[in-house]
């Protein structure tokens, strides 16, 4: 807390004076001067906001989120600075609470938020457990939207088809793929029966979700006309938005090595993986334009580019924006919170129900298929807890709700409030539901596809020589290496269809790939091993100990202090004669002597 302390302090002194200095009058300067100044604000923000919640535990979405709603323009945003009379987050906009300017950069971090969301989807995975995750995925999206439905019509006392009541059911529908993969992952539950099916299922109810959303914002665009809402046109906007996604995404999928053929002939990563990103813009805004939402966009070219060899690369070479602009989206987001409408009865009383709708309709509509699908109870519950949480998918479409003008404050808080409940109760009750001795499946799991090979090697340095040799000789034929876990020293490898990955742990190297690909890369690994043995021969033969002596005893070169005086370089020996340790130190000893 001190540190937080400081650090706002800190803020204080860096934001006052340039504050005092700024022109009363709205200006393009003063508009710039306060955008830069309020992006600065809330990168700290973020990352204290984002510390804290490791600290006690929580998602840092969660952090993200808060600090956006404490330095939000309904709360200390609003406080009068000199310089900034009605507040620094003080907003513009008719429907939003923020600048104009900084919303534009929110909505280009959803962009980026959901186009690497769709490079992180395994579609392998996604299609070996199609069926269960699908009739999982679908389940879960039919029950939650229809709850979230039904609980609008009740609460707003409106038909079915209001754009209320079904954004109430949208939201609902969307798991957090990254809150629950990182709690996966952290118990090492990752390609678990369990594990495999609640992220393949929270793929079909994002791009479920997302196509939903597109038929919403179709019908709320009829509604604004004028127009009615026969089950025809209804059927007839879903039917287009279905079909244009799925068109897009078969499109994407068909030419994604053609596609990323052309990026990577602009030789670069870095600049490939900006133009993959710019692809998606553009796409994003071609959606818009469809009068689809412009995430939709940028999630089909995400998958579209997930089987190719460079979605790694892009992945590493856009983390640092990614971790620039997306915390600021949820700050932002955390911005468009009344403090005041949470604290209203009607309110919070709505978002409790909502959340308990919420949660209630994941469990059952997800829970319930899966005991049909050859899991048991406790598979069956595992699966329920880790569909629960909801974050940035309900966030981005509850934005694009208020933006719209289809919520009000009120709805935009309770759609807040039912992701901060769902999110802050899921991991706990999902960690202690993978904690469960057992297994969750009927039928004892075979075993997963990937083959692993486990190369013992004499010394660390070895091992290390080895991976080095071996990562380099791949990309000389085309490869592209990426370095997952730097702690771990996880690399990833991929070209065109070939995919695996090296794990180094001390003296031992870990080799996982497809059974397809054993040859190839086992091929790999004892070229490397040969070439350098050819190497090390090549060394001891052309080796000059006596010549790499030379020159040790003389005056006026860099040399570490005293070591003339603490060594002798006649002491130094390249070529020991002896063949155990203790003939090894006989002999040293005998030249310390001499």
């Amino acid at each position: 807390m001190r540190k937080a302390s400081r650090l706002i302090a800190f803020l204080a002194v860096l934001v006052l004076p340039f504050a005092a200095a700024a022109s009363a009058e709205a200006g393009m300067a003063e508009r710039e001067t306060a955008l830069v100044i309020q992006i600065g604000v809330i990168l700290f923000a973020v990352r204290i906001g984002a510390a804290l919640a490791t600290r006690i535990g929580v998602p840092t979405v969660l952090g993200e989120l808060l600090a956006g709603v404490v330095i939000g323009p309904y709360a200390l945003g609003a406080l009068p600075l000199p310089g900034f009379p009605s507040g620094l987050f003080a907003g513009s906009m008719g429907e939003l609470a923020v600048s104009p300017e900084l919303y534009g950069i929110a909505t280009i971090a959803s962009i980026l938020l959901l186009f690497v969301s769709g490079l992180e989807t395994d579609l392998s995975l996604l299609m070996k457990y199609s069926l269960a995750g699908g009739i999982i995925g679908i389940g879960g999206v039919a029950l939650s939207f229809a709850a979230g439905d039904l609980l609008g019509m009740a609460l707003f006392r409106t038909g079915a088809m209001d754009p209320r009541a079904l954004f109430l059911g949208i939201m609902s529908t969307a798991t957090s793929v990254g809150i629950t993969a990182r709690i996966l992952s952290d118990r090492k539950r990752m390609d678990s029966p369990e594990g495999v099916t609640i992220l393949a299922a929270a793929v079909f109810d994002d791009v479920l979700g997302i196509v939903f959303l597109a038929a919403v914002m179709g019908i709320a665009a009829l509604t604004r006309e004028g127009g009615s809402l026969p089950w025809a046109s209804i059927l007839a906007i879903a039917g287009r938005a279905f079909g244009f996604w799925l068109g897009f995404t078969a499109l994407g999928l068909i030419l994604s090595k053609q596609l990323a053929r052309f990026l990577k002939s602009f030789r670069n990563p870095a600049y490939f993986s900006i133009l993959a990103l710019g692809l998606a813009l553009i796409l994003a805004g071609i959606f818009e334009k469809q009068g689809l939402a412009m995430i939709i966009g940028a999630y089909v070219l995400g998958i579209s580019l997930s089987k190719s060899d460079i979605s790694h690369v892009i992945l590493d070479k856009t983390h640092g924006l990614y971790e620039f602009l997306v915390p600021l989206f949820f700050a932002v987001m955390g911005m468009l919170v009344n403090v005041r409408q949470l604290v209203n009865p009607a309110v919070l009383i709505g978002g409790l129900a909502y959340s308990v709708v919420s949660v209630a309709s994941k469990f059952i509509g997800c829970g319930l298929p899966a005991l049909f699908l050859g899991f048991n109870g406790k598979g069956a519950f595992r699966i329920g807890a880790g569909m629960v949480p909801r974050g940035e998918v309900a966030l981005i479409v509850a934005g694009i709700g208020l933006s719209s003008g289809l919520l009000s404050e009120n709805e935009f808080g309770m759609a807040i409030l039912m992701t901060l409940i769902t999110t802050i109760a899921a991991p706990p009750v999902l960690s202690a539901a993978l904690r469960l001795p057992g297994r969750g499946t009927r039928a004892v799991e075979k075993g997963a596809e990937a083959e692993s090979s486990l190369y013992a090697f004499p010394s660390e340095d070895v091992a290390v020589l080895v991976s080095d040799v071996l990562i380099r000789d791949l990309q000389e034929e085309g490869f592209f290496v990426q370095l997952m876990n730097v702690g771990d020293g996880i690399v990833q490898v991929r070209k065109d269809d070939i995919a695996f990955s090296l794990e180094r742990k001390g003296a031992e190297l870990t080799l996982r790939m497809d059974p397809s690909d054993v040859i190839f890369v086992k091929t790999a690994l004892f070229e490397a091993v040969a070439q350098l043995n050819q190497r090390f021969e090549e060394l001891r033969k052309n080796l000059d100990p006596k010549r790499l002596t030379e020159g040790l005893d003389e005056e006026g070169g860099r040399v570490n202090p005293g070591f003339r005086e603490a060594l002798s370089p006649d002491c130094i020996v390249l070529n020991l004669k002896g063949t155990d340790k203790e003939s090894v130190i006989t002999e040293l000893v005998d030249r310390l002597a001499s």
